[in-house]
């Protein structure tokens, strides 16, 4: 990152001196599935347009470019109403989805979409934290799991329980593809007094958490705990310009590939993702709601 970048934000960081009472700081760190739920009674399937730019990301999801079996298996970790799963399902024609959320109301807005499926898709409520995927998923089954915006929903010190969870169902060779929240992003700067609960951690007014990601974080999680091969791990930057206000901002992402090794040695001979630039009309920041501010 760009020194001075850091340097300011830090600067404001620094102002918020409020604290948090270890009552409320139990109760949102423990309640953070049930807020979720919340949310999706109050929204319904109308917060989220479709993920349509996944694919264009991360070229694995796309067909005929699989890097494991012919008809790949995917787990969307955090479905929420299937936004990332619909325009998936329609490209790719042979890849088979299982799509897990901590939040009841929404695996139920999946299963009632026209386009839900059994042959296609199977939705379950799962708090990855806490829950065995591989009590639904068949151990050592899965090509791709998907992570997109769901992590920072987590509490720090429970998220190495969920990739432990997470690495329990992948195949040999195969990856999490994740793309979340940076540190010093837009959202994290813009929180007031009294929202901040622990470093890089806060909650909304609705609740909900949002964790602020460092690579060297997703590092820690995924190769020295989960012990995966790191093939990309990178800041995403998208400059936002407010031309009437005359007001530039930045918004901060963490975009990450992980591995797993193709044999319990480590003797792996892995071919990295190409890393594409992010700076294109198409990016998240524009394209998609989910990193909008109004959540935040």
């Amino acid at each position: 990152m760009d020194s001075s970048f850091v340097a300011s934000s830090q600067e404001t960081l620094a102002k918020d001196t409020s604290s948090v009472s270890e009552f409320w700081q139990e109760k949102y760190r423990n309640e953070a599935g049930k807020n979720w739920d919340k949310f999706y009674n109050r929204n319904k399937t109308n917060f989220f347009k479709d993920r349509h730019w996944t694919d264009r990301e991360f070229e694995e999801l796309r067909p005929g470019h699989v890097f494991s079996e012919s008809k790949p298996v995917l787990l969307e970790l955090g479905c929420g109403v299937g936004n990332f799963i619909w325009p998936l399902i329609e490209r790719n024609k042979d890849i088979r989805v299982y799509a897990c959320d901590f939040s009841p109301r929404a695996v139920n807005f999946v299963k009632a979409n026209e386009n839900y499926t059994e042959e296609r898709c199977t939705a379950f409520v799962c708090d990855i934290t806490q829950d065995r995927l591989a009590d639904t998923i068949p151990p050592h089954s899965v090509d791709i799991v998907s992570s997109i915006y769901v992590l920072s929903a987590l509490p720090p010190e429970k998220q190495a329980a969920a990739i432990s969870n997470i690495v329990e169902i992948l195949k040999p060779g195969g990856r999490v593809l994740l793309r979340d929240y940076g540190l010093y992003d837009l959202a994290q700067l813009r929180f007031k007094a009294g929202h901040k609960l622990d470093d890089n951690l806060y909650v909304r007014q609705d609740g909900t958490l949002s964790y602020y990601f460092s690579t060297e974080r997703l590092h820690e999680l995924f190769a020295r705990h989960g012990g995966l091969i790191e093939q990309e791990n990178r800041y995403v930057f998208k400059k936002l310009v407010n031309a009437k206000k005359g007001i530039d901002s930045v918004r901060v992402f963490v975009q990450a590939r992980f591995q797993v090794p193709l044999d319990a040695a480590g003797d792996n001979v892995l071919v990295p993702a190409k890393a594409e630039s992010i700076d294109r009309n198409y990016d998240i920041a524009i394209d998609d709601p989910a990193v909008s501010l109004s959540n935040e």
